[in-house]
């Protein structure tokens, strides 16, 4: 049965990276079926969105690109009202930082191990996913994780992902560092930024 964070994906049209590296591989469902869920191959043409429909596609894209609920969004949007501050404040979540930096695959599995205290933040156990990161936080394994299978071939990985430029990390010693200011145009969300505040100021 298919995944359903595969049909998000298709659904909107977009390649959200949900599940990590499959997202990459010509396994991606999106590649192999670039047509929404329910809909036959052959049928190319879809009928136009409304400005609202086309509002809504681009909100999910955010929550679902973030992994959050619809009232975390909306939360987010409320206290951050302009683009630029939006997403600085969704790239400095703890469970953002934590995908950024190469120390786990999706935002899904950064929630995961960051509940299940796999993380430390400033030497101390912080098992809260969208706990704000500010410049200057440090980012560590928890000992007791590192020999953990999940943990187990970390190091050579980190040593070939380029995390941004706001976000330092130390492969060799398995330590992150936030040193800059997350921007929206190298976080890149795969939605139109002006196009979500319509739709939360309706």
């Amino acid at each position: 049965m298919q995944n359903n964070q595969c049909k998000i994906c298709r659904r909107l049209g977009t390649k959200l990276f949900l599940k990590g590296e499959k997202c990459l591989s010509p396994k991606c469902t999106l590649v192999r079926k670039p047509y929404p869920p329910g809909m036959a191959k052959k049928k190319k043409r879809m009928s136009a969105l409304s400005e609202y429909g086309k509002e809504l596609k681009e909100k999910q894209k955010l929550k679902n690109w973030y992994h959050l609920r619809e009232r975390q969004l909306a939360n987010y949007v409320e206290n951050n009202p302009a683009p630029d501050l939006l997403i600085e404040a969704l790239e400095s979540r703890f469970d953002n930082v934590i995908l950024r930096l190469g120390l786990v695959n999706s935002r899904a599995q950064a929630r995961q191990h960051i509940s299940h205290g796999h993380f430390f933040l400033n030497g101390q156990a912080v098992n809260l996913p969208s706990y704000q990161l500010k410049k200057g936080d440090q980012i560590t394994l928890n000992p007791a994780s590192q020999k953990k299978k999940a943990f187990s071939n970390l190091m050579p990985l980190l040593k070939k992902h380029q995390a941004p430029v706001w976000l330092k990390m130390d492969a060799d010693n398995l330590k992150g560092e936030v040193v800059g200011v997350p921007t929206l145009e190298e976080a890149a969300p795969p939605a139109e930024m002006s196009t979500i505040f319509e739709y939360y100021s309706r």
